[in-house]
């Protein structure tokens, strides 16, 4: 059984935080204590989630790390530190990671800064030869691109992955330690077919892939297609993602040009959730400046049976779709903050998508939608996904969102689901206060 965290109860109670230079003096170490007089000393660092808190609390619940011995705790400030840190996928030795201050994951070893120039060098890649081989005016739009100049960009690709991408094991805890603006610049936190990890109190910006791929048969028109999502999960179990932020700062996608007419998309998702992955609870982050943000289920025909995540306690601002786009799965979105304001250029299509016969539950949600804005907007469906739930608020107002949607669209969203939710630690029964208390309450650097 999961050990029941004490974040909710400390925003309730008096409590008196320790710095961590009188912990060490006291000869206990370098970390983060809040002293609390009803519920003890709470580490943040091994903290763990909290009894009935979403489907990530399911079975054995997610513990993280919170077992790592000594020799199994890092703090770690460079990308070649918490790479030492991450060791091997396989390994399943519990470890806590404190990560302080931005981590930039475009540097070498030595932590030299590296550009998309220095992964392309020795590939054969430039841009402009790989526009001039495969505009569609000459290369049709009924293929992908195949020859010398897609191997060099897949080439490229890979060796940016090699430093962008951290792989993360099984029984892990990675926590940004407080007070030090902690977070992963320009990385991906690779989530793989492990059980049991938590990702806490960290910014997720600017990631970017410096050699998206051109399909022509994606769409009418083609897209430009990228790598790395801020956070994925593939095939991951018992996964608690809570008090992060998720942003494309500083380079926004109104800065992107457009070539063959279609945007040089160099983002792709924030905290994706795919691949058969299940039992996952998404709690108290912010997601803003961004186009497509959490997708929960690669495909129509991902895993049934999984892809179950509860979405709770969250602010999505400035934010285009997928607030979740929701697959297949049994997903759980409640006392989240919508703000459907155009932001930075990132204009809102929707917020929830359900699709492919998705089990949703939306309650007790709030959205700020500007004049103008339609509320049949605010969901999205292919016919076949389902969206129950009510106590959503528009504005202050109580607004059944299905029913503006179906009523504007063909293909309905069904309003019945073959589940009810029982993991609901913490679920507010109004919405109306959900902009103030979140406001102060989400994202990295809130916790102390």
């Amino acid at each position: 059984m999961a050990i029941r965290s004490h974040r909710r109860s400390l925003r309730k109670r008096r409590t008196l935080v320790v710095s961590t230079a009188a912990v060490a003096t006291a000869g206990l170490g370098v970390s983060l204590f809040v002293m609390n007089a009803n519920a003890g000393t709470v580490d943040l660092f091994h903290q763990t989630l909290a009894a009935k808190d979403g489907w990530a609390s399911s079975g054995t619940g997610t513990t993280g790390g919170t077992k790592a011995d000594t020799a199994h705790t890092f703090t770690v400030s460079t990308r070649a530190q918490l790479v030492k840190a991450l060791g091997s996928a396989s390994d399943t030795t519990p470890r806590i990671i404190k990560v302080t201050g931005t981590i930039d994951a475009n540097t070498d070893d030595s932590g030299k800064k590296l550009t998309c120039a220095d992964y392309a060098a020795g590939t054969g890649y430039s841009l402009s030869a790989y526009l001039k081989a495969f505009d569609p005016a000459t290369y049709g739009r009924s293929k992908l691109p195949s020859g010398t100049q897609e191997t060099a960009r897949a080439a490229a690709q890979a060796k940016q992955a090699k430093n962008v991408v951290f792989k993360v094991p099984a029984n892990t805890t990675i926590v940004g330690a407080p007070g030090t603006k902690a977070g992963i610049l320009g990385g991906m936190l690779q989530i793989q077919n492990v059980d049991n990890v938590i990702v806490r109190n960290l910014t997720f910006a600017a990631t970017e892939d410096c050699f998206p791929q051109w399909d022509p048969t994606d769409g009418d028109d083609g897209n430009w297609n990228s790598n790395y999502d801020s956070v994925t999960l593939r095939g991951a179990t018992h996964v608690w993602a809570d008090h992060n932020t998720f942003t494309d700062a500083p380079h926004f996608d109104s800065a992107n040009p457009k070539y063959y007419g279609r945007e040089y998309q160099i983002h792709d998702g924030a905290l994706d959730i795919t691949k058969g992955s299940d039992l996952v609870t998404v709690s108290r982050n912010q997601f803003t400046n961004h186009d497509k943000t959490m997708l929960i289920g690669s495909s129509d025909t991902d895993s049934v049976g999984k892809l179950r995540v509860s979405i709770h306690h969250n602010v999505w601002k400035g934010i285009v779709q997928r607030a979740p786009l929701a697959r297949i799965g049994q997903i759980h979105i409640y006392n989240n903050v919508y703000d459907v304001t155009t932001v930075n250029g990132y204009a809102p299509q929707y917020s929830i998508n359900s699709r492919a016969k998705a089990q949703v539950v939306a309650e007790n949600n709030h959205w700020t939608v500007p004049s103008g804005g339609k509320v049949a907007k605010l969901l999205s469906g292919d016919g076949t996904g389902s969206v129950a739930g009510g106590g959503n608020l528009v504005n202050g107002t109580t607004t059944d969102l299905v029913a503006a949607y179906n009523a504007a669209n063909s293909k309905k969203l069904k309003t019945t689901v073959n589940w009810t939710p029982t993991l609901t630690a913490g679920l507010e029964t109004s919405a109306k206060n959900l902009p103030v208390s979140l406001g102060t309450s989400t994202g990295a650097g809130t916790l102390s």
